[in-house]
């Protein structure tokens, strides 16, 4: 059965992004120290997604094994929805009141009628592997519906100070995790959370 996963680098102090982040400059002022345990440390590609540590390797490994991925309309604005293809051609479902008049390449779905519709949409096209979830907004969104199944954090040993935080406007409402899995690599620290319903 597919799950929503969310999937999130994140510093100590609760930062996504750097400070002004925008679509050219993306994770913000100082914000890509949130991402360079992604890269395998062999040349100077930054798009190189196969880290050399052992267990870095096993989070990204389960982050391709996704069958689909939900991100937030300004992300994929940002990112420019990965040109279509996120990973091994899944589909990428946006949730957004407004399609944008201009379609972008590959399998990117504009999803109008709410977040509950759009992780149904998702997990269907998913067909049982797990959804990736990407996006701040959004993922407050399923944690607000009750939509969000776990969280993979990729913590990282930094304070960035300001930027965008992850749940900066989640609201009041208490929410509970269970911890269910911790791997150390010696730049990051990834903790895999359940949401309790």
């Amino acid at each position: 059965m597919s799950r929503v996963v969310l999937d999130m680098s994140m510093s100590l102090d609760g930062f996504i992004a750097g400070p002004d982040d925008s679509p050219d400059n993306g994770l913000g002022d100082g914000g890509e120290r949130l991402h360079a345990w992604l890269s395998d440390g062999r040349g100077d590609d930054p798009t190189s997604f196969r880290p050399t540590e052992e267990t870095d390797a096993i989070v990204v490994d389960e982050m391709m094994s996704t069958g689909a991925v939900i991100c937030g309309k300004r992300l994929g604005e940002f990112v420019d929805y990965w040109e279509g293809d996120h990973h091994n051609g899944v589909p990428i479902f946006v949730p957004t009141h407004h399609v944008p008049d201009q379609k972008p390449p590959g399998d990117v779905r504009f999803v109008t009628d709410g977040i509950e519709s759009c992780v149904e949409q998702a997990k269907a096209a998913a067909e049982g592997h797990d959804v990736m979830l990407h996006g701040a907004y959004t993922a407050q969104e399923c944690l607000r519906a009750r939509v969000l199944d776990a969280m993979e954090i990729h913590l990282i040993p930094v304070l960035l100070g300001r930027g965008r935080r992850l749940f900066d406007r989640l609201g009041p409402e208490h929410i509970e995790l269970d911890l269910v899995r911790q791997l150390q690599s010696p730049t990051v620290l990834h903790l895999r959370y359940e949401v309790r319903s």
